[in-house]
């Protein structure tokens, strides 16, 4: 009699359960490998991430993978020995196979030559069919039976699935429209297995400026600044934003009556923050945030071009020729700095230097790029199997790490997932 073959559930078809569902499929042609996705169709948060260039990686990753590994922060160590084994290098090489190749931008990020998202995932799609691995969607995951089987939340009803081996990727709760609430969590607490509360990650912020300001200026943003909190200075853009009251995120109730919960920054160098920001609020209060408006020049050097004759030329002129400080730029000193010091040339030169923008708290998760919290990582084993629960696999964001836009996530998620694979056939071999 010919054997029945072994199958595995992959739960969420996002970047690490496809790519666990690719290698297993490599590795073990024989397993019967079954997607399933709570969304109508898979890759949303992909395809999305996508629309303005799919970011798969960082140069780093090529030059100094030791350096790339850093990024995981408190994660580091856990995540080093994936990224050795299937870093940017492999993802490339992944990405080639699929006739996908790739180009480094300017700032090292690293981005499919289409920069899309849909033909990396059409070809993989393409040939996950080919070698038998199924999909289905609309199936949102809310935990087992009683007989342990997995159950699902269809069109159709509840419906149950039994597997010999599991994967959760699920994501996490970021970007909930697009198919992922952290609602999963509730069946794994009841099983025992020991979880963070989610939290936003590369996430904007409130900040304590006047309401008015942030109706005027929404949407512009302030260029060529460095931002400095804790130790650590990033250098880019921000943006300003005008918050509706009833969104604000509020966990400081004076500071957001202040400025009427209404205005919120965003942008690379704030999400590049983000995560140190975040512990501060949660540690009580709030934080302030030091802008740099001339990061090019010395202090020394503002202060000699605000010591040149001004003639008969108005404030905001002279501080517009001497320092082409302008627009948003010169309305944010403005706004943060008392009338005494615009009239004290040193104090003022140290304002520009050294600009304190309080914050206040961390907008919500929806509007955050990724979140951290989760299973936590000591869960697991090294193949990313649940300790108290053989035959479950969990990897991606819906474990307790984070890292940086910049292609961290992904590459993060992806070699997750082949580690997963990696872990699945053997747990499979050593049952049978």
């Amino acid at each position: 009699m010919q054997e029945k073959k072994k199958t595995v559930a992959i739960i969420g078809a996002g970047a690490s359960g496809l790519m666990a569902a690719d290698r297993l499929s490599t590795l073990r042609p024989d397993l019967s490998i079954h997607l399933f996705d709570a969304m109508p169709s898979p890759a949303r948060k992909i395809l999305m991430a996508g629309k303005s260039g799919l970011n798969i990686s960082h140069r780093s990753g090529l030059a100094n993978p030791d350096a790339f590994a850093k990024h995981y922060g408190k994660a580091t160590d856990w995540m080093q020995p994936m990224l050795e084994e299937f870093g940017t290098k492999a993802i490339l090489d992944w990405m080639e196979m699929l006739g996908q190749p790739h180009f480094i931008g300017s700032t090292g990020r690293i981005f499919p030559k289409v920069m899309k998202a849909s033909p990396l995932l059409r070809a993989l799609m393409k040939r996950l069919e080919e070698r038998g691995t199924t999909l289905a969607t609309k199936h949102r995951w809310i935990g087992w039976n009683e007989a342990g089987a997995l159950l699902f939340h269809t069109e159709q009803g509840e419906q149950c699935f039994e597997a010999d081996a599991c994967l959760l990727a699920l994501g996490g709760p970021s970007w909930p429209r697009l198919g992922t609430d952290g609602a999963f969590l509730t069946p794994l607490i009841a099983q025992g297995i020991a979880c963070a509360p989610y939290r936003p990650s590369n996430c904007g912020f409130d900040v304590e400026l006047p309401e008015s300001f942030g109706k005027e200026w929404a949407g512009t943003p302030v260029k060529s600044v460095r931002l400095s909190f804790g130790g650590k200075s990033v250098s880019g853009d921000f943006v300003l934003s005008h918050q509706d009251p009833k969104n604000a995120s509020g966990t400081g109730a004076s500071d957001i009556d202040h400025c009427g919960g209404h205005c919120a920054i965003e942008g690379g160098p704030i999400y590049a923050l983000s995560a140190p920001i975040r512990d501060a609020l949660e540690k009580g209060g709030s934080v302030t945030l030091n802008i740099d408006l001339r990061p090019n020049l010395t202090l020394a050097q503002v202060k000699e071009r605000l010591c040149r004759p001004r003639g008969k030329q108005s404030f905001s002129n002279h501080l517009r020729r001497s320092l082409k400080l302008q627009g948003v730029q010169a309305a944010l000193l403005k706004a943060l700095t008392d009338k005494s010091v615009m009239n004290d040339v040193d104090q003022l030169s140290n304002a520009i230097k050294n600009l304190s923008l309080r914050v206040t708290a961390p907008r919500p998760i929806a509007e955050a790029i990724s979140t951290a919290g989760g299973v936590l990582l000591d869960e697991l084993d090294e193949t990313l199997m649940v300790k108290r629960a053989p035959g479950l696999f969990i990897a991606g964001e819906m474990l307790d790490w984070e890292a940086p836009t910049g292609g961290y996530l992904l590459t993060g998620c992806f070699s997750q997932g082949f580690r997963a694979a990696k872990g699945i056939a053997h747990y499979l071999d050593a049952k049978a």
